[in-house]
């Protein structure tokens, strides 16, 4: 009888270690005190992190795009994620402190302290610079806004646990960088941009079973999350393209033999296109230098 005593004190222990693990980690207090942003370059941050491809309503063209009334269901091994209304208003993100904003996309915490589901790709917004995210909110507050709620995501038991989220984080969320060594100014531009902005990996990296990306294998392709086709590897093992015809498919989406790009990856070259042309360069000089995988 004298065990059961010492069993119940582990236990409260253990589940009082767990709580203390999977509790959110948010940015340093006052991390974001003194940035100002400027919404002219949060314009460009915004088409090189597609905020508008998954946040704008179903079907959104032109200048509906620019709405971001959230709504569009990405389905996954783990269920159907929806994206939420993140347009300046109240059901939205209106009234959002930039220190808010900053825990949400670095940190995958929400304003009430919660951990956000991995299908928002903050595991790749963590290494955006704070004042690149001043400029984004900068310009996101200048959209204008609609009042259509979030829809709830539809996630299977147990990842609809969001506590459980924090031991994903402790596991799989890392906000160093992947390809490293002596880089090109050039180079190290176009890292920051298709691993922190553009968040290529979240898409042509492969994952394990729990969803965490398989650093290993950086960029080397993965099943499409809809269960449908596959996407490319990209590694220079396996695209053969110039830097040059590189440039040319990010700016008008054909390929050096003609073929034209289509689903998701159309909005991301709509959202390159709109970069400077150095940025795109710097891109492929970047997946130049990606080792490839065998």
């Amino acid at each position: 009888m004298r065990l059961l005593p010492s069993l119940a004190l582990l236990a409260v222990l253990a589940a009082g270690a767990g709580w203390w693990l999977t509790a959110p980690d948010p940015l340093p207090q006052g991390a974001t005190l003194g940035l100002t942003g400027d919404p002219v370059r949060g314009e460009q941050v915004f088409h090189a992190a597609g905020c508008a491809s998954c946040h704008m309503a179903p079907g959104a063209t032109g200048a509906a795009q620019l709405l971001l009334s959230g709504g569009q269901a990405f389905p996954s091994p783990f269920g159907t994620f929806r994206a939420p209304n993140i347009s300046p208003s109240e059901a939205g993100i209106g009234g959002w402190t930039l220190e808010q904003f900053a825990n949400a996309v670095l940190r995958g915490v929400s304003p009430e302290g919660r951990h956000y589901y991995p299908a928002f790709p903050y595991t790749s917004f963590a290494k955006m610079e704070l004042q690149d995210l001043a400029d984004l909110k900068a310009f996101m507050d200048s959209l204008p806004s609609d009042a259509t709620p979030s829809q709830p995501h539809e996630v299977k038991f147990p990842f609809n646990i969001r506590r459980g989220l924090g031991l994903w984080k402790l596991l799989f969320f890392r906000d160093d960088w992947v390809v490293t060594g002596d880089l090109t100014p050039e180079q190290s531009r176009g890292r920051y941009i298709a691993e922190a902005l553009a968040h290529c990996g979240e898409c042509h990296t492969p994952r394990n079973a729990l969803g965490g990306m398989e650093r290993a294998r950086w960029l080397a392709g993965a099943p499409d999350p809809s269960g449908e086709g596959r996407i490319p590897d990209i590694t220079p093992g396996k695209l053969g393209w110039s830097e040059d015809e590189i440039v040319e498919y990010l700016t008008s989406g054909f390929t050096p033999d003609y073929d034209s790009v289509g689903g998701l990856m159309a909005h991301v070259v709509a959202n390159m296109a709109q970069l400077p042309e150095a940025d795109r360069a710097a891109v492929a000089a970047y997946l130049k230098v990606v080792p490839p995988v065998e």
